[in-house]
C-alpha cells in the first residue's frame, strides 16, 4: 500500500494548493457558476479524502496488503494489545494523524452547523418580533429600518426573506422584484448548505490560505447563481442597478452614476463589482462540451481516491 499512499499524498497536495489556486484565478466560472460550484465541492471532498487516505494507507502497511484486510488486522491487534513485527513509530504516527485530522474536520463541521443554526434561530425570532409581513408575500418580512437591507433566513421548517423599509422605499417595483427573486433563489437552491461546509473548512484550517480563497470563491458563485435566477424575472440592467444601490447604501445618485461608480471603482474586484460587471458586460455561457468536461473531471476527482482506497 506504499504506492497508494504516495499517489494519494501527491493528489492531496495538488488539490490543496495549485488546483484551487488556478480555479480561483480562472475567468470561466462566472460563465457557468453552477458547474464551477460542483468542481469546488469535488476538489474539497477529494482533497480531504486523499489526505486522510494517504495517512491511513501508510499507517496500515504493516497490517495487510490492502485496506480491508489491513483494517481487520488492525482491529484484531487492538483487541489483542499487540502490533505487527514490522510496525514502527512512523506507521502509528500516521494512523494517529489520520484519526485526529478526520475528527478535527468532522467536529468543526458539527460545531459550525450547530453555531450557525443557533444564530439563525435567534435572528429569526428577532425578525418575527421586529418586522411585519409584506402585503401579498407572507414569507417576506419588512423591518422598520432606514438602511437598504435584503437577505434570507433559511430554516428547518420555515424560511423567510427579510427586507428593510429603506430598501423598499429606495428601489422601484422592478428592482425590488429582482432582489426578492435573488433571495428566493438562495432559499430554493439551498445555498446555505454549501456555504456552511466551506465555512467549516475555513474554520478548521484558518491558517490555510486556500481555505479562505475557496470560501470567498464559493460565496461569489452562489451570488451569481441567485443572480441568474433573478435575471429570469427582470432585465440585467435593472438587477445591476438594484445591486449597486443596495451596496452603496442608497447613495444619493439615482441617475445611474452609482452603478457606474461601482462598476469601475474600488469594488470592481469584490463580490459586488464582479456581479455588476457580469450583468453589464455579459460573456457567452460556457459551452455544453466544456460543462460536461468539467463535470467529468469533478466525478473523476471523487472516484480516483475512492478507487485507490478500495481496489488497491
Amino acid at each position: 500500500m506504499f504506492f497508494t499512499s504516495v499517489v494519494l499524498l501527491c493528489l492531496a497536495v495538488l488539490l490543496a494548493w495549485p488546483v484551487p489556486l488556478l480555479l480561483a484565478r480562472a475567468q470561466w466560472p462566472s460563465r457557468a457558476p453552477g458547474t464551477a460550484l460542483v468542481l469546488w465541492q469535488a476538489i474539497a471532498l477529494a482533497g480531504g479524502l486523499s489526505m486522510i487516505g494517504a495517512f491511513v494507507t501508510y499507517g496500515l502497511i504493516p497490517f495487510g496488503p490492502n485496506l480491508l484486510t489491513a483494517l481487520r488486522e488492525l482491529v484484531r491487534h487492538l483487541f489483542d494489545g499487540t502490533l505487527p513485527d514490522d510496525a514502527n513509530l512512523g506507521h502509528i504516527f500516521a494512523l494517529c494523524i489520520a484519526v485526529l485530522f478526520t475528527g478535527h474536520l468532522l467536529l468543526n463541521l458539527a460545531l459550525t452547523i450547530a453555531r450557525t443554526e443557533r444564530q439563525r434561530n435567534r435572528h429569526l425570532s428577532l425578525v418575527n418580533l421586529l418586522s411585519a409581513p409584506m402585503p401579498g408575500r407572507p414569507d417576506t418580512r419588512v423591518l422598520d429600518h432606514p438602511a437598504p437591507v435584503a437577505y434570507c433566513l433559511p430554516g428547518m421548517t420555515r424560511s423567510v426573506t427579510v427586507l428593510s423599509e429603506g430598501l423598499v422605499s429606495l428601489l422601484d417595483a422592478e428592482q425590488l422584484k429582482g432582489v426578492i427573486a435573488h433571495e428566493r433563489a438562495h432559499l430554493r437552491q439551498q445555498h446555505h448548505l454549501v456555504l456552511v461546509a466551506f465555512k467549516s473548512w475555513h474554520s478548521a484550517l484558518p491558517w490555510f490560505p486556500i481555505a479562505n480563497r475557496a470560501e470567498t470563491a464559493v460565496g461569489l458563485l452562489v451570488e451569481m447563481l441567485a443572480d441568474d435566477q433573478a435575471r429570469r424575472v427582470v432585465d440585467d440592467t435593472t438587477l445591476a442597478t438594484a445591486i449597486a444601490l443596495v451596496a452603496s447604501e442608497g447613495a444619493d445618485r439615482p441617475d445611474g452614476s452609482t452603478l457606474e461608480h461601482l462598476h469601475a471603482g474600488d469594488t470592481a474586484e469584490g463580490v459586488v463589482g464582479s456581479r455588476i460587471q457580469r450583468l453589464l458586460s455579459p460573456r457567452p455561457p460556457l459551452s455544453n462540451t466544456a460543462r460536461v468536461a468539467v463535470l467529468v473531471v469533478s466525478v473523476a476527482l471523487l472516484l480516483v481516491p475512492t478507487l485507490l482506497l478500495i481496489v488497491i
